[in-house]
């Protein structure tokens, strides 16, 4: 394997003295490990998606959504179809919520849940198709 030598074509010392010439010469492009650096994803971002994603992480939150992706639903629906107890689904509920991934709407003495443009786009990121059996 070809490998470039860094320590006097780049001069950044921070860079190893020998990389591929494949990941050396674009990385000069946008400015070395700096360039880089200042392109990555910002530290409260990566917070912001680390908890979207263990939001994501639970086998009950992701049916949840699938189920509210056709319609809006009333809590005692969606406990019906999970099996679970109230305080369970309402722990999952408010994980969610908190997530900006499902909104409740008081319709008197319901509470109607349903998707956000977050949760559809969260949603989406499960590859599973629709006619596939759950």
């Amino acid at each position: 394997m070809n490998k470039a030598v860094c320590s006097k074509k780049c001069g950044d010392s921070a860079i190893p003295a020998r990389i591929p010439p494949e990941v050396l010469e674009p990385l000069m492009t946008i400015g070395g490990l700096e360039g880089l650096s200042n392109q990555i994803m910002p530290r409260n971002a990566i917070i912001k998606n680390v908890s979207l994603f263990k939001a994501l992480s639970d086998p009950f939150r992701i049916k949840i959504l699938s189920m509210l992706s056709f319609q809006p639903l009333c809590v005692c629906i969606i406990r019906e179809l999970l099996e679970i107890s109230d305080t369970r689904l309402s722990y999952h509920l408010k994980k969610l919520s908190t997530m900006g991934l499902i909104q409740g709407a008081s319709q008197g003495n319901w509470i109607i849940y349903e998707l956000t443009d977050l949760g559809v786009k969260a949603l989406s990121l499960c590859l599973e198709e629709k006619n596939t059996k759950r």
